[in-house]
């Protein structure tokens, strides 16, 4: 797995995931649950909608786009 979730990509992430899962606690509604999704591709650095899109923010790499 090639990782193409940049620094910035990641931070974002992990900003709307937590803010969704604060959402769901607060309205104590189960939806919360879907900030799990920013928060993993955040924590693994893959996100697996950019790779058939050929999307890559990760610019350590040699192609970023």
């Amino acid at each position: 797995m090639i990782k193409n979730v940049g620094k910035i990509d990641k931070i974002l992430r992990i900003v709307v995931g937590l803010a969704i899962i604060a959402y769901g606690v607060i309205e104590q509604s189960w939806l919360g649950a879907i900030g799990i999704i920013p928060l993993g591709t955040a924590i693994s650095g893959w996100c697996p909608l950019y790779y058939p899109l050929g999307i890559n923010t990760d610019c350590d790499k040699k192609s970023c786009s």
